[in-house]
This record gives structure tokens, sequence and C-alpha cells, in this order.
């Protein structure tokens, strides 16, 4: 595992720790997870636990696109000191999902978590194959972490 300060949370939004009290262990567990898993135990991220205005703030600004989404990751353009990139969540957005796919709020945020730092890595899933990749890398994270299968009830979508 990284050591804790190669995670930095940041928590611009209230009603994470409102709904989450121990949000910032949480996310720096599964940030942690997700580099272990993937060799990569000494990159630096920075993940900002936020509101909905604030990621549909930014993902207008660098993606073009209105609203805001979940998870948002920001690769770091050269890396500079090891470091990956940051994340932003959104804290409605999640809690909403969360909600509607009946996952707690602890579980869908870790996910999410080692989706974006997948995405800082690199992995994508534009294509079936890269989705693949991407999700078997997820279960096996969460699985680690006493997570069920975010994937489980979607299996007869994914053919």
């Amino acid at each position: 595992m990284i050591p804790d300060r190669a995670v930095e949370v940041e928590i611009e939004h209230d009603a994470w720790l409102a709904a989450l009290p121990q949000a910032t262990s949480m996310v720096i567990r599964s940030a942690a997870a997700t580099l272990a898993t993937v060799d990569r135990a000494t990159a630096g991220i920075v993940i900002l636990l936020t509101s909905d205005a604030e990621v549909a703030d930014l993902n207008q600004r660098f993606r073009g696109k209105p609203g805001p989404t979940n998870v948002l990751s920001f690769p770091a353009a050269d890396q500079v000191g090891g470091h990956l990139g940051d994340i932003a969540l959104a804290y409605g957005v999640c809690a909403r999902e969360a909600g509607e796919q009946g996952k707690t709020l602890a579980h869908h945020l870790q996910h999410l978590v080692a989706h974006g730092v997948l995405h800082l890595l690199g992995y994508d899933h534009e294509t079936d194959a890269e989705a693949h990749e991407m999700e078997g890398l997820e279960r096996k994270i969460l699985a680690g972490l006493g997570i069920a299968d975010p994937y489980a009830a979607e299996q007869g979508d994914h053919g």
C-alpha cells in the first residue's frame, strides 16, 4: 500500500462528511488499493469531494459538456514528482446513483475512486475490450476492499 500522504483528499462540500464521516480514509484506502493493484505504489493523487455545481463547472470548462457527472479524472501532463493527476467527485450525483443502484454511498464512492484512479493510469472504457479490462480491475480492487461486484446486476447487459 502507498503512504497516506501520497493521496491527498480535499473535501469542499460538507454533505460528504455529513453522509460519510469516514470519507477521507475510505477514499485513501480505495486509491491505495487501486495503485497497488497496478503496481504504481508511489504515485500521488489529489481527490476532491465536492458539489454537483463544482463538478458541472469543471465538466463544462474542461470537457465542454454541460451538467455534473459522478467522477472526473484529470491526468497530470508530465507527472512531475510522481503526481498522476486529480479526481473530482460530485456528491449529489454519487448519492443519487447509489440510491438508484441499491448500493451504499460508501461502496459507490470507493468504486468511483478506483474508476477515477484507473483513468489517471490510462485505462478507459471506450471499446468493449477496454471496458472488459477496466471492469475486471475494478472488480478485483473492490473485492479486496470487501465490496460486492458493482457490475453484477448489469451482467446480462454486457453480453
